[in-house]
């Protein structure tokens, strides 16, 4: 198997909306960004899948030296190797791959958030980075769009958190901010206990206006001569304002529910996006 297929493979495999949107990309573009997300899946797969986080944090330590690998010597792993012209073409920071595994090594030191502003750097690691180095790949004029790649990643992170809400507890996480959680009454104990209360409500009806907000300030960020070259970011906004959607549609149950839209909804979320920009 060629690094490529490798990185095609586990893309696919994730059923992930991010592989919706790549599929009407130009074949180098789609190369890069396919091969970026396989990058982003192995080393989150790490801290997920690995139960001894001693393990898990030496195998993020082996993936920096691979990253080191990739920008001045011979890496090993199918995903390095797939990255090393792509870094070149498309001019990514190796700081920002760095980056990424520091927001992953994040979930080893830190399963509760004390506020927002600290809540924020994690979306900015796992999220916002992504979206910067994404930005490369697809091409810009204007480097007010970097803004928009910023922002569009904390909308995408959050909404990830709000819809995950159940998920994350139950592998003892919690996502949304400790001094959020005060403000309206509910502790880490109701959340672990997947005790929904009209409290909780509250405090996910404030999660979910925020989330709206960042992506209404995101897409307002955006200027018009990049709109074309970013119509691959629009399309992962429209499958996930509609995942936001549906959390919302379903009475909020994120503690014991978890929403997800069909294939076929977000390949039409795509296909329309895509003709509309």
């Amino acid at each position: 198997m060629t690094p490529d297929q490798y990185c095609q493979d586990k893309a696919a495999a994730s059923g992930s909306s991010f592989y919706y949107s790549f599929l009407f990309l130009p074949r180098d573009k789609r190369r890069a960004i396919t091969t970026l997300y396989a990058f982003c899946r192995e080393v989150d797969d790490v801290v997920d899948e690995c139960s001894d986080s001693h393990v898990a944090r030496s195998t993020l330590n082996w993936w920096r030296g691979q990253v080191a690998e990739i920008y001045g010597g011979k890496p090993q792993h199918p995903v390095a190797l797939a990255l090393v012209p792509i870094v070149r073409q498309f001019n990514m920071a190796q700081e920002h791959l760095l980056e990424i595994i520091d927001g992953m090594e994040m979930d080893l030191d830190q399963p509760r958030y004390s506020d927002f502003k600290s809540l924020q750097l994690y979306c900015y690691r796992v999220a916002s980075v992504v979206g910067l180095l994404s930005v490369e790949i697809f091409g810009y004029s204007d480097r007010q769009t970097l803004k928009y790649a910023h922002d569009l990643g904390i909308a995408l992170q959050l909404t990830n958190i709000i819809r995950d809400v159940g998920e994350d507890a139950r592998r003892n996480r919690i996502y949304l901010p400790m001094d959020e959680m005060q403000q309206f009454n509910v502790t880490a104990a109701d959340i672990l206990a997947a005790r929904d209360s009209e409290n909780f409500q509250e405090l996910m009806a404030f999660q979910i206006e925020r989330a709206q907000r960042y992506y209404q300030q995101a897409l307002a960020q955006l200027p018009d001569s990049d709109r074309k070259s970013q119509r691959t970011g629009l399309i992962m906004a429209a499958i996930y304002r509609a995942t936001l959607d549906e959390v919302i549609h379903s009475g909020c149950h994120v503690l014991t529910e978890r929403v997800s839209l069909t294939p076929l909804r977000k390949l039409w979320l795509a296909w329309t996006t895509w003709l509309k920009n």
